[in-house]
């Protein structure tokens, strides 16, 4: 696939949230360089959802290539993509129709909202009021209104939840969770090990372009990775699993994308949040990102800093045998379509997950040894 800059106007759907974002990351990381060279610049708005629907200055517009998911293998490149999914049947999809509140239902209690590359998840029967559900994760930069406003829809006006739960600290599940901190004044639990992402202290190993994949590995070093900072409201998630906003749930320790991940796990139903330990879309690809067909992939390669800790976390993962999926990246799943894809990922997960090559594969980043945590 090749990238033409365009006016935006000339596609739409899917490809319209993907090319704003991703507009908007090249030229933030262009903004970061040019300040460094002492070179000044301005441009409007302030990420992809800016107020009264403006856009960035530029707009990328797709051509496609040879190389889609689609026919037969046409290059070495579709090879490579081929060999990183495990298709699943679609009728393993578990989302709803988008709601009057810009969610999707998940069953009574859970929903979830797509925002440009990553989903936001809510947990609490609608309507139920001030204080009286949870968010996991807290989305990209520039999400706090569509967030905000997906929440007053779903459980009133006015609803603040009783926590932030996150799974992880990238800058893809934390981009407003200082604004949303500050402004309901909740608590944000998260693992021990992640907290230097989340008190300002340290910043996370920069990102691996070289693992291939697709356009958005090759733009993975424009992605923020310093800590956000909400030690006012940081608390740890207890060592005896449970989480406490959550009654029902617990956390189970999934390292490898980050060394502090976790996902969260309802056993009365089943139900598994996999943050980014796996994932069900190839999140390397801009086709695919887009797109959403529903298989099951490993966690983002370009992020993933121990291997070894990362198949160790999808095959605890599979032990559990989930009926229902959400993960951080791509559609939620369910059912046996689900189990067998998720024991074939973790029996395979060296061939199927594990980049060819990269930093990572042979250095991994380790929070025993300090090499997680980048400090200035």
């Amino acid at each position: 696939m090749l990238w033409q800059v365009g006016p935006l106007k000339s596609f739409s759907g899917p490809w319209a949230s993907w090319a704003r974002w991703s507009t908007w990351i090249a030229s933030v990381g262009c903004r970061r360089r040019w300040r460094q060279s002492g070179v000044t610049t301005e441009r409007r708005g302030h990420g992809p959802w800016h107020a009264e629907g403006g856009q960035p200055d530029l707009e990328l517009r797709p051509r496609r290539q040879d190389w889609s998911t689609k026919g037969p293998a046409r290059g070495p490149l579709q090879r490579r993509l081929m060999s990183q999914q495990i298709p699943v049947d679609p009728d393993a999809r578990a989302d709803g129709p988008l709601g009057s509140d810009g969610t999707h239902e998940v069953g009574g209690d859970l929903a979830y909202q797509r925002h440009a590359i990553v989903n936001v998840i809510y947990y609490g029967r609608p309507g139920a009021g001030d204080r009286g559900w949870v968010l996991i994760d807290a989305g990209v930069m520039g999400s706090k209104a569509a967030i905000i406003k997906a929440a007053e829809k779903r459980f009133g006006t006015g609803a603040r939840p009783s926590a932030i739960v996150l799974t992880h600290g990238h800058f893809d599940h934390v981009g407003v969770v200082e604004d949303l901190a500050r402004e309901w004044q909740v608590p944000v639990w998260a693992h021990p090990l992640e907290h230097p992402y989340l008190n300002g202290s340290a910043a996370y190993p920069p990102p691996d372009p070289t693992v291939g994949g697709g356009l958005v590995a090759r733009l993975s070093p424009l992605f923020p990775r310093a800590p956000v900072d909400v030690s006012d409201h940081l608390k740890s998630l207890p060592e005896d699993g449970s989480v406490p906003p959550m009654p029902g749930w617990r956390w189970i320790h999934t390292p490898g994308h980050s060394v502090g991940q976790v996902a969260l796990w309802r056993e009365a139903d089943r139900t598994l949040i996999a943050a980014d330990a796996f994932v069900t879309t190839a999140q390397e690809s801009a086709y695919a990102v887009a797109v959403q067909e529903p298989e099951l992939h490993g966690p983002p390669m370009y992020f993933t800093v121990d291997w070894d800790a990362a198949r160790r976390s999808v095959q605890a993962l599979a032990g559990l045998e989930p009926e229902l999926a959400i993960t951080g990246h791509g559609r939620p799943l369910h059912g046996s379509a689900l189990r067998k894809a998720l024991h074939t990922l973790a029996r395979d997960f060296d061939i199927v997950a594990v980049p060819k090559q990269g930093h990572y594969v042979e250095e991994p980043a380790k929070a025993e040894d300090g090499s997680a945590y980048r400090r200035s």
